[in-house]
C-alpha cells in the first residue's frame, strides 16, 4: 500500500499543536530521558515505540475508565485508547525531530497508529499495547502492527497520513466522559 502524505510540506509532520504537544514539559522531560539510551534517531524511536506499547496500557485492556486525549495528558494519566496512545508516541519522536503521521485502519470500528519517516520512507507503528494474541513490534523492514486488515471482512489500511489527528476521531475524544460512553460513540469510518 502506497502512504499519501495530506500535507506535502515535512515540517507539518514535526509540529506541535493542542493534541501533540510536544513542547510540554512533561513530553520534553520524558523524551530527553528516552534518548540518553539512544545512539542515533532509530535507536530512539524504537525506546518511544517501547515505552508507550508497554508502560501506558490500553485503557479497553487495564479497564481504567479515563479517556485522554492530549500527548501529554496520556503520559501524566499513564492510560489512553489506540488514538490517545499514538498521540504520545507522535509527540515523543517529534521531540526529537522524527517526522511521525498519524493514521488509521478501519475494523469494526477504526483504530489508530502512526507512521514514522525514516530513509526517505513512511514506516507504520501500532503502539496500542501487547496482549495474548497481539504481536505489535517496532519494525522498519516490514509491518508488525498489532492488527492485519482483511478486505473480505471490510477491513482496510486508510492510506492518507495525517499531520494532526482526524477531526472526527478528536471530536469523539473530546466528548466522551469516561470510556463507556466513547466506546459506544467511536467512528466506524472516517
Amino acid at each position: 500500500m502506497e502512504l499519501i502524505q495530506n500535507t506535502p510540506d515535512l515540517s507539518a509532520y514535526l509540529a506541535a499543536d493542542e493534541v501533540i504537544d510536544h513542547h510540554h514539559p512533561l513530553v520534553r522531560r520524558t523524551a530527553a530521558r528516552l534518548a540518553r539510551d539512544a545512539e542515533d534517531s532509530y535507536v530512539y524511536a524504537r525506546l518511544a515505540f517501547e515505552f508507550v506499547r508497554d508502560t501506558i496500557p490500553h485503557s479497553q485492556d487495564s479497564g481504567d475508565p479515563r479517556v485522554t486525549w492530549r500527548a501529554s495528558d496520556v503520559l501524566e494519566q499513564g492510560t489512553g485508547i489506540c488514538y490517545a496512545k499514538s498521540h504520545a508516541l507522535a509527540a515523543l519522536l517529534r521531540a526529537e525531530d522524527i517526522p511521525t503521521a498519524l493514521c488509521y485502519q478501519k475494523f469494526d470500528v477504526v483504530h489508530g497508529l502512526v507512521a514514522v519517516r525514516f530513509n526517505g520512507a513512511w514506516h507504520r507503528q501500532d503502539p496500542r499495547g501487547n496482549k495474548p494474541g497481539v504481536d505489535a513490534q517496532f519494525s522498519l523492514d516490514g509491518e508488525r502492527l498489532a492488527f492485519a486488515s482483511n478486505p473480505e471482512f471490510n477491513e482496510l489500511d486508510y492510506p492518507v497520513l495525517y499531520a494532526e489527528p482526524h477531526p472526527l476521531v478528536l471530536d469523539v475524544l473530546r466528548a466522551a466522559p469516561d470510556r463507556a460512553y466513547l466506546w459506544k460513540t467511536l467512528p466506524t469510518a472516517l
